[in-house]
């Protein structure tokens, strides 16, 4: 069977996630006029969905916007197993600028609370030279559910993923366009227009705390089939605004267990 296009018109599933996506949109004020917009694209199938669904929808009710895609590969980066010349292809098929960036890590020194932090400043510090000052990151429902228990249980703070994050330290601001978005919704989509659906190849990350969160979260979605939804909700009601205020500071979180920048 011939690969579809990732482009309008969708499938319905594919519709299905523009509408939250645009719901994501003007609920939570992502995108100004004048943005230029990058996407932190790790080739998995959560990237690929946001980057493809943004370019889209650009002018499409939207004001119109630039998009540049941002990779970091490196031995044990997220992503890091995807061929870069897949991730070329993808950028190079709907015309977006791909900036390929190449992270430091070693095993010896792998953790992934700074390893995510130091693929963000390596993205931040390039986003700025090319004059993107917004960068979307392609967490979705689950993403912000699993952060929010993680959060509950080892720092007593009822915290999700917040769906725009000002990083006043680099002058970025961080979007989740995704963040309405099931998992099984992207990969209903991912599959039906190709995606390779990459897997984590870091021996950190296969047993991180965020790991065993899903784990306890599939376990507690079989008690209570609307536990995502309904936590997902809470988290926008009722989650703390701290990441909007510079002078509260962050608990040190254990190994596996991020902010909610």
């Amino acid at each position: 069977m011939q690969r579809m296009r990732a482009q309008p018109p969708w499938t319905q599933v594919g519709r299905q996630i523009e509408s939250l996506v645009r719901k994501a949109i003007y609920q939570f004020d992502l995108i100004a006029q004048n943005n230029k917009i990058g996407v932190a694209l790790s080739g998995g199938k959560d990237s690929l969905t946001l980057l493809y669904m943004l370019k889209a929808m650009s002018g499409r009710g939207l004001f119109p916007y630039e998009i540049e895609a941002f990779h970091v590969s490196g031995a044990f980066s997220c992503g890091a197993s995807v061929a870069e010349k897949l991730i070329k292809k993808a950028c190079q098929d709907i015309d977006v600028p791909l900036h390929i960036l190449y992270s430091e890590q070693t095993l010896e020194k792998l953790e992934c609370y700074s390893c995510s932090r130091e693929r963000r400043k390596l993205i931040f510090n390039k986003a700025k030279e090319v004059g993107v000052h917004t960068v979307a990151f392609g967490h979705h429902k689950e993403d912000n559910v699993q952060t929010l228990l993680m959060n509950l249980l080892h720092t007593a703070s009822f915290e999700g993923m917040l769906p725009k994050v000002p990083m006043l330290r680099y002058g970025i601001t961080i979007i989740r366009p995704l963040i309405l978005v099931s998992e099984s919704l992207i990969l209903r989509f991912s599959e039906q227009y190709g995606f390779l659906r990459v897997m984590c190849q870091c021996p950190v990350g296969q047993n991180s705390k965020r790991s065993s969160t899903k784990d306890l979260l599939k376990n507690l979605v079989d008690e209570f089939p609307n536990a995502i939804d309904n936590l997902s909700e809470s988290s926008f009601k009722f989650g703390t605004k701290k990441a909007l205020n510079p002078k509260i500071k962050t608990l040190s979180l254990p190994s596996g267990v991020t902010d909610n920048s």
